[in-house]
């Protein structure tokens, strides 16, 4: 067969990498290359002469010799094996996956075969490889994407059934888009610019999100990205892994807001450990009526600030909660303060649990004022008592948080509507001429309490509007010496005897876009606590400076100073400081103050000396961030 350019037909064979065997019509080996041979660990010699079935498992046997019985009737090439899985036998019985291809062809009047064989157990591993890792994918619990980050946009190309369940879109809604559709609308979230710097520069990120299923349902999603790269060190597609973190957050955030009013409440809370008595923690208000520090009450006892004589009358009078008959005990005492000054209160006292460790909460209240009130104006207290239960009775844990908004509302307006109404009752006793002067001392006694409810009013306003989330800013070009002359006149009202404002110099050109109310509203703040809070003959100094990006206000005054214990919680909402107790004010213009300038991407700081003065500076962009 093979007389004739034997030698050129085998140098042919040897160049093809796949496996080569030639057969007759009757299945009979009648050459191979090299590649067989290292394929099917046979010797050429072993191959010659032999049947075709040698190198196939003999369950195939019939249904090989069948099917080349009909290859040879149609005379046409076949590959096998891409379809339906085809194995080969190697010389030590190893069975392995293959794929053939059968070629046929004619010499002097004779039929022959070319079977290519192609050894594709790597192929075969790598699929099923795939395969698991696939499932493994799909039958993942949390959702999970793939994106290409080489093509426009870095689509998502795979997605898995978690994903799917967790989200409601569809096929179509999710391959081949940025997976920016779970935010909505909600695309101004801070951890947003973290996740788009990480994948601008490649890097492995975690951020958790407001994303939104398709029937708008929002669900908090903790997302972890992550890059893959190729041997080049390109970054090729991205994977995120999501996570549905909304009950998570839910507990994390009533825990905060738990600790808040704890922290926050107006009415002392303690507790304590049920068998040592020793505090385990104390709120702010208890330690500010106390006035000691937590550090000082984690060693002592109720008994060291209460009239009690000794533990023994201590736990005889508490013993009657650990018998589960009686769940919470109501008790008047009296407590004493660090030094030494005492005050009656009212102990609401509950056993409860901290994990596994028994402790006693106690509710305390102040009933100094209840005690020393004339009847009338405890049937107002109740009267308005009464009326906040029925308010609050859908809001129950808001209940302190509310109480403490309204005492101080009836604090801070109670004051002024009584000057109000005293200088309207004098007014109409001075109707001479020569009282004319008396009458001016009366109206302006009333303009200014007015103006001073109306600031109320406004910071009030102001704080339901940030806390609601409905501050809509509305940025515009203006000038800043245009802000900066309405507040000072406004201002220049207020002043005290002999005070005198420093008018900044060189504004004129400095320019802004922002919302002009609001820098309005932190600057009127400022410049009016500095009026306040400082006495007659001072000066308060006001400077500007602007740079290319960020503009700087500085307020600095002669006043009475922040105590620098104080100085901490200064921007604290209803905080006081302690100097400031006997002067009007709301505490929540710093807070409100702070709230803006954050939102607007700018800060605020301070320093302040007693007796001395304080410097406020605000910081805010030059152009509002979209």
């Amino acid at each position: 067969m093979f007389q004739q350019d034997q030698e050129i037909f085998n140098i042919l064979l040897e160049t093809v990498s796949e496996a080569v065997i030639i057969v007759d019509n009757h299945q009979k080996i009648m050459e191979v290359n090299t590649a067989a041979v290292a394929i099917f660990g046979y010797t050429k010699k072993a191959f010659i002469g032999r049947e075709l079935n040698l190198l196939i498992p003999s369950n195939y046997h019939d249904s090989i010799s069948t099917y080349f019985e009909k290859f040879i009737q149609r005379g046409k090439r076949r590959k096998l094996g891409e379809a339906t899985d085809i194995y080969g036998l190697k010389e030590n019985a190893t069975i392995f996956p293959i794929e053939v291809e059968l070629n046929p062809f004619s010499i002097y009047n004779k039929t022959y075969v070319m079977v290519l064989i192609k050894d594709v157990s790597e192929k075969k591993e790598t699929q099923r490889t795939l395969m698991l890792r696939t499932k493994a994918l799909q039958s993942a619990s949390n959702g999970i994407i793939i994106t290409d980050a080489l093509k426009h946009d870095n689509p998502v190309i795979y997605y898995n059934s978690a994903f799917q369940s967790l989200t409601g879109y569809s096929d179509a809604e999710i391959l081949n888009h940025n997976c920016r559709f779970l935010q909505g609308k909600d695309r101004d979230q801070a951890p947003l610019k973290k996740l788009r710097e990480a994948i601008e520069k490649g890097e492995s990120c975690q951020a958790t999100l407001r994303n939104y299923k398709k029937d708008g349902t929002m669900f908090w999603n903790d997302l972890y990205i992550f890059p893959i790269t190729d041997s080049y060190g390109t970054v090729t597609n991205f994977i995120g892994v999501q996570n549905d973190v909304t009950l998570k957050k839910s507990i994390e955030d009533e825990h905060h807001h738990l600790a808040t009013i704890f922290d926050e409440s107006l009415n002392e809370i303690h507790v304590f450990d049920a068998e040592t008595l020793k505090f385990i923690n104390v709120n702010f208000g208890a330690q500010k009526s106390l006035g000691y520090t937590m550090q000082e009450l984690i060693n002592m006892t109720p008994i060291d600030i209460t009239l009690f004589k000794n533990e023994v009358e201590f736990r005889n009078t508490i013993d009657v909660l650990f018998g589960k008959n009686v769940e919470k005990l109501e008790i008047e005492s009296v407590q004493r303060r660090k030094d030494g000054t005492e005050y009656p209160v009212e102990v609401h006292l509950q056993l409860s649990n901290l994990g596994e460790r028994e402790v006693f909460v106690a509710i305390i209240l102040d009933i100094t004022e209840r005690k020393n009130y004339t009847v009338k104006l405890e049937n107002k207290v109740e009267e308005r008592t009464q009326q906040l239960k029925i308010a609050l009775s859908k809001e129950k844990e808001l209940n302190e948080l509310k109480t403490k908004f309204l005492s101080l509302v009836s604090h801070e307006f109670k004051t002024p509507l009584s000057g109000i109404l005293t200088s309207s009752q004098l007014l109409s006793k001075y109707q001479l001429t020569e009282q004319q002067e008396k009458r001016d001392k009366h109206i302006k006694t009333i303009t200014d309490k007015v103006h001073f409810l109306d600031n109320i009013l406004n910071d009030f306003l102001s704080v339901e509007k940030i806390e609601t989330g409905k501050v809509n800013y509305k940025f515009t070009h203006f000038k800043l010496s245009k802000v900066v002359n309405e507040v000072v006149y406004n201002a220049n009202m207020l002043l005290k005897e002999g005070q005198k404002i420093n008018y900044p110099e060189n504004i004129d050109d400095l320019s802004l876009y922002q919302d002009g109310k609001t820098i309005q509203l932190i600057f009127s703040n400022l410049l009016h606590n500095a009026i306040k809070y400082s006495p007659e003959g001072t000066v308060i100094d006001l400077q500007i400076k602007q740079n290319n990006k960020f503009t700087t206000l500085t307020v600095k005054d002669e006043g009475i100073g922040i105590p620098k214990n104080d100085q901490k919680s200064i921007f604290e909402r209803y905080f006081r400081a302690e100097n400031v107790m006997n002067t009007q004010g709301t505490g929540i213009g710093l807070n409100i103050a702070k709230s803006h300038l954050e939102n607007l991407g700018g800060t605020i700081s301070f320093e302040s000396e007693e007796h001395i003065g304080s410097t406020f500076i605000i910081t805010f962009p030059n152009i509002a961030a979209p």
